[in-house]
């Protein structure tokens, strides 16, 4: 299902993503994706913002169903949907997708049967100073024929793009001047609502 679909994602989303993974570096993070299909772009899901959820128990079920709703209600009214899913994992070195990351994943996509997940790829991170790369620091995963979540192959750079061309030239200065101080997640909101 998911090898012909292409996701677009905008420079704000992406970064803010990123950010949240840099702030709690020692620590498995995630949001989710917010966006639509495109009516104009063939059909591609534009994910246009993102919502940094959580940095510790990312799995706990009343908070991230709290979450869900009020982040699906606020968007709704702007037309747009949850669709897809972000993580980071907590160990720098880990690049598979966890039993947490599918779970949240397949509830996401009983809504939204186009979702994705991408998880943070941090040998991409650590080597975007050197390479210049323009292909986002993610890894794309979307459900197979048999509805279980697949790597999309080493081609992921057409299945993943930014819509504009230079932000990891924007997420190099943000993490030099350290933006991700600046970033609040769901977990800091519960801490202190006036965040």
């Amino acid at each position: 299902m998911g090898g012909e679909l292409r996701y677009e994602i905008s420079q704000n989303a992406y970064i803010k993503l990123v950010l949240h993974a840099l702030k709690h570096k020692t620590s498995g993070v995630n949001g989710v994706l917010i966006g639509r299909v495109s009516s104009q772009n063939d059909g591609v899901v534009e994910i246009t913002d993102s919502v940094p959820l959580f940095h510790s128990h990312l799995g706990l079920l009343p908070q991230l169903e709290i979450s869900l709703i009020l982040i699906e209600e606020y968007y709704s009214s702007k037309g747009d949907n949850i669709v897809g899913y972000f993580h980071a994992n907590e160990r720098f070195d880990d690049y598979e997708l966890g039993g947490v990351a599918k779970n949240i994943g397949d509830h996401i996509s009983r809504y939204f049967p186009q979702a994705a997940i991408l998880l943070l790829d941090n040998k991409k991170l650590a080597a975007l100073e050197k390479s210049k790369d323009r292909s986002p620091v993610l890894q794309i995963y979307t459900k197979d024929a048999s509805r279980n979540w697949k790597l999309v192959g080493s081609d992921a750079g057409h299945h993943l793009t930014t819509k504009e061309p230079l932000a990891n030239v924007v997420l190099l200065d943000y993490i030099s001047t350290e933006k991700w101080k600046d970033l609040v997640d769901f977990d800091d909101h519960l801490d202190d609502i006036s965040k």
